[in-house]
């Protein structure tokens, strides 16, 4: 499957989401696998088959292996890490953000890509799981880094569009299910 195919899948009330697949895609200043990382673990992230598989499939032609298996990574790790730190941040009794976490994060200290990109990946997937806390952390670590707003900018459009894709296409299996 490819995008233009995912395109050609979404209903004409999407056509905005045709239009916007097309644009975050291709933005300046951003290099290839920042981009198609940010998409895969953003495609992961919104768990639609369809979504996945298309942008796999594009992915594929962009990002190393080692770069694929970071994307997804970043995409199971922050599925975890969003939750429980999402947790922490919300929940009136604050002693529960002072107490170890406990759970095993290995793969952020060896994600098998550039760092920055790892984060970037990070900060994708946690726009889309809604971890302020988590958006802070990667936002502050890549901009420490000297990622600029633009680029940030460019894979949260990623995040959105991606994520707006697959809601769009779940809510249309569902009715003709």
């Amino acid at each position: 499957m490819s995008i233009d195919t995912l395109k050609a899948s979404l209903p004409d009330y999407a056509k905005d989401l045709k239009l916007n697949l097309s644009s975050v895609l291709t933005p300046p200043g951003v290099t290839a696998q920042q981009i198609w990382g940010s998409a895969l673990a953003s495609a992961y992230a919104s768990r639609n088959a369809t979504v996945i598989k298309a942008i796999a499939a594009e992915a594929a032609q962009h990002l190393s292996p080692e770069a694929q298996g970071a994307a997804k990574t970043a995409a199971a790790i922050m599925g975890m890490n969003n939750i429980y730190y999402r947790f922490t941040h919300l929940v009136s009794e604050k002693d529960y953000a002072t107490m170890p976490a406990r759970l095993r994060m290995n793969a952020i200290a060896n994600p098998g890509v550039d760092q920055v990109d790892f984060e970037l990946y990070s900060l994708a997937v946690s726009a889309i799981n809604g971890c302020g806390m988590c958006m802070d952390s990667h936002e502050q670590v890549v901009a420490k880094k000297g990622v600029g707003k633009d680029v940030v900018q460019a894979v949260i459009r990623i995040a959105a569009v991606i994520h707006a894709v697959a809601a769009t296409l779940d809510a249309e299996e569902k009715l003709a299910a």
